[in-house]
């Protein structure tokens, strides 16, 4: 998020010890600094990003629709609010379509913000957080202890990018890791880099608030992100932001195609909705309004609001 009207500075990166005190979620037990036994975290690293190459292929051979609500917040009131809702479809090719339904025109600027391109890839790639083989050389992976969360029993990983490459955004912060199915469960954290003005000159801030991301458990197979919330207070320049996020992802169904989709060697066949698992039952926000009837999608707002 940016403050509107201003310009654009150097990033400042966040260092690993400003995630070292995490919320505790409702029913998450306590911490121990235990080392894993039977196998090294090394090996536990190795395992999950397997999993997680696995996880990211078939994602993209699923349908859902994602849900996106931020709210700038004076304690109770709700003094600006960007609303998006689309469903994520694909063709025949596999090219990823996006349907949007309801998009009503943003307010954020009435709470003194405004969404820009990395809030764009954040709701996209950084909140559905991926850490694939590929991606774990860019990282420094620091294994941090054992957790339960719900009836799932987890390693625990604290994570931070190595560096930043070019305009390349990366996610920085805590992962849980199940025990059983080598998955990550659930993260927390924030995207980064952030842009702030430290010479207080009157350039553009970009700061993002800190997340946490839920996954459940589709098909009996993958755990794929169904939740993400953000209470936070962004602290610009210019005075302090209270920002909400909700980000919902909703009905995964497989889409047909004849691509087949492999799991330890085998196709995983179509699967019923109805076997998804929670993972974890998060502090709940109250339901909001259903969205109206689906909208074409030449009717929706740009994203992004108008910005000098």
């Amino acid at each position: 998020m940016n403050r509107p009207f201003r310009t654009l500075v150097s990033a400042v990166v966040l260092a690993l010890c400003a995630f070292a005190a995490l919320p505790m979620a409702a029913q998450e037990g306590p911490l121990e600094n235990t080392p894993p036994t039977g196998v090294t975290s090394d090996e536990i690293i190795k395992h999950f990003a397997a999993q997680e190459k696995l996880f990211k292929e078939a994602r993209d051979h699923y349908t859902f629709r994602q849900d996106i609500k931020v709210q700038t917040r004076d304690g109770d009131t709700v003094t600006g609010e960007y609303h998006e809702v689309f469903d994520v479809l694909y063709d025949d090719k596999g090219h990823r379509i996006e349907n949007v339904v309801f998009a009503p025109q943003s307010s954020l600027e009435q709470g003194g913000l405004s969404l820009d391109q990395g809030d764009v890839q954040d709701f996209r790639n950084r909140l559905p957080f991926v850490l694939t083989t590929e991606e774990v050389p860019e990282y420094n992976i620091l294994y941090v202890g054992q957790q339960s969360e719900d009836q799932l029993h987890c390693y625990v990983f604290d994570i931070a990018p190595k560096q930043i490459v070019g305009k390349k955004r990366y996610f920085q912060g805590r992962i849980w890791v199940d025990d059983h199915d080598f998955q990550i469960v659930k993260t927390y954290g924030q995207a980064v880099p952030e842009i702030r003005d430290t010479k207080k000159k009157g350039k553009e801030e970009h700061l993002y608030p800190k997340f946490t991301t839920w996954r459940q458990q589709v098909d009996n197979r993958y755990w794929f992100p169904t939740y993400t919330r953000a209470d936070d207070t962004l602290h610009f320049n210019t005075g302090d932001i209270h920002i909400r996020e909700i980000v919902k992802y909703e009905d995964y169904k497989r889409f047909g195609s004849n691509v087949r989709i492999l799991y330890e060697g085998k196709e995983v066949p179509k699967g019923d909705q109805k076997d998804q698992k929670p993972s974890q039952n998060p502090d709940q926000e109250p339901a909001p309004n259903q969205p109206p009837e689906e909208k074409k999608p030449d009717a929706a707002p740009n994203p992004q609001p108008p910005q000098k």
